[in-house]
């Protein structure tokens, strides 16, 4: 039983966490702490907080498990002001989607406090941010990515596996390059597409037009371009590195089809749609990762 659950964050991702874990009995009290005191205010009202807090400092007093559910930008200052304040049996687990970077201002700023964090990524999330959007069953059938330190304590792991699983995700492990390397192609690029391709649209003169025309097809693919630009900028730049080797695969795989087209070989085209084709139509995505928007 977690006694006092502190939120840094009371947005959709530490909402969800929140009234997760209160349908389960694991919690005994939340407080909170976000920047707007409107957004402290809406997760008392809905149960994802009792009490609210003026500072990360009176949040993290008194709070057995804090959970960093911020934009990545803001964590490393998160960071040293939980180490400054938090008791030598509480520990502090993020939700970010990258990994490296994180794991780098832990190292940084949390001294003697490294031992009790743990990095962890949970894939879900809505195209709709905010803590109106906060679900109890947001983690339900997801997968959790643990990226857990050389100096976590194997008990940690224990306890964050055990959370999880409670809240209904299959809990694995990587390592935080690894996780950053994986997730640019299979997250971080995707969205990157989405939203060039709608700069594209919104840079001619008939943008309007377009998207009037544009049926259910479009609307999937462009789905995650509705994503938050918060969230998505700091990712972009955090893990611009994985990003930037995937978006050169891209674009070497766009130039060749590209000139499929100009020889104008419809057998050499077919074949690679329909391999393409293949492999997406034979692909299951896991119960685990439906509906991703992370």
């Amino acid at each position: 039983m977690i006694q006092q659950l502190a939120l840094i964050g009371c947005g959709l991702m530490g909402g969800s966490f929140s009234l997760g874990l209160q349908r389960a009995g694991l919690v005994k009290h939340v407080v909170g702490y976000s920047p707007s005191l409107a957004t402290r205010q809406k997760a008392l009202v809905l149960g994802v907080i009792h009490t609210a807090c003026a500072s990360v400092e009176e949040a993290c007093l008194q709070s057995d498990l804090i959970l960093l559910a911020t934009p990545v930008s803001a964590i490393e200052n998160a960071l040293k002001i939980i180490s400054n304040v938090m008791a030598d049996d509480a520990w502090v687990m993020d939700v970010g989607s990258t990994k490296s970077d994180i794991v780098a201002s832990a190292r940084r700023v949390m001294g003697k406090r490294l031992s009790q964090f743990m990095p962890a990524h949970p894939i879900a999330g809505k195209e709709k941010a905010g803590v109106t959007h906060a679900d109890a069953d947001l983690y339900q059938n997801r997968t959790l990515i643990l990226t857990p330190l050389t100096e976590t304590p194997s008990d940690l792991i224990g306890q964050a596996t055990v959370l999880w699983k409670t809240l209904g995700s299959s809990v694995h492990q990587l390592t935080p390059d690894a996780h950053d390397q994986i997730f640019a192609t299979v997250s971080h690029l995707p969205h990157l597409i989405a939203f060039a391709a709608m700069h594209a649209i919104n840079q001619q003169d008939h943008a309007q037009q377009l998207l009037q025309m544009a049926g259910p097809g479009f609307k999937d693919f462009s789905r995650l371009a509705a994503s938050d630009p918060h969230v998505w900028r700091d990712i972009f730049l955090a893990n611009s590195t994985h990003i930037k080797q995937q978006a050169q695969l891209f674009q070497n795989a766009m130039q060749t089809w590209i000139q499929m087209m100009d020889q104008g070989d419809g057998a050499q085209l077919f074949e690679a749609i329909q391999k393409v084709s293949q492999t997406r139509s034979q692909w299951q995505i896991g119960a685990a990762n439906q509906d991703d928007s992370n």
